[in-house]
């Protein structure tokens, strides 16, 4: 065999153990941060519910999600050990300048997005002025000229006054 035809295999075999070498080193880091959580720090779960270490165990962790509301979670749910600043600002809204952030910071809206402040408002309510009443009446017009067919099967299965779908005292 040629080395043109084994290349292929060596590259997926290299990007393979590339792959599972940077999840190992994930795994023990996540790992190495449960396994240093001590009583008293902030953590997150994986379900992203913030509490406090009460105490640690082998495979399990007491956790203080309210006061005097206690529950036993395994390590492996912790997703987030956090600084004392970060969950002081998280859980109960301290405004603490020294905590830095990991990135930008993303707006709660998208005004930020849009450059001009003074550019016009558009204004999307129904408006009753005489435009309206213009196209109100040029539409019946429109459809007094066309002549309109009624299929006889249909106006027989349903009389004029039945009620549509979503109407109070539809069939």
């Amino acid at each position: 065999m040629s080395l043109v035809t084994l290349l292929p295999f060596i590259v997926l075999i290299g990007a393979m153990f590339l792959m599972t070498r940077s999840a190992k080193k994930k795994q023990q880091a996540a790992a190495q941060m449960r396994n240093e959580m001590q009583p008293g720090t902030g953590v997150r779960t994986i379900g992203g519910m913030y509490a406090t270490v009460k105490e640690v165990h082998d495979d399990t962790v007491l956790l203080e999600i309210a006061p005097a509301v206690h529950a036993v979670y395994a390590k492996n749910s912790i997703g987030a050990v956090l600084t004392d600043a970060e969950y002081n600002h998280i859980v109960h809204g301290d405004e603490e300048e020294d905590i830095e952030v990991d990135g930008a910071v993303v707006p709660d809206d998208a005004s930020s997005l849009t450059g001009d402040d003074d550019a016009a408002k558009i204004d999307l309510g129904k408006k009753d002025g005489p435009d309206d009443a213009e196209a109100d009446t040029t539409a019946d017009v429109k459809a007094d000229a066309e002549p309109t067919t009624v299929d006889a099967d249909a106006a027989k299965a349903e009389p004029k006054d039945a009620k549509a779908d979503g109407e109070s005292g539809a069939k």
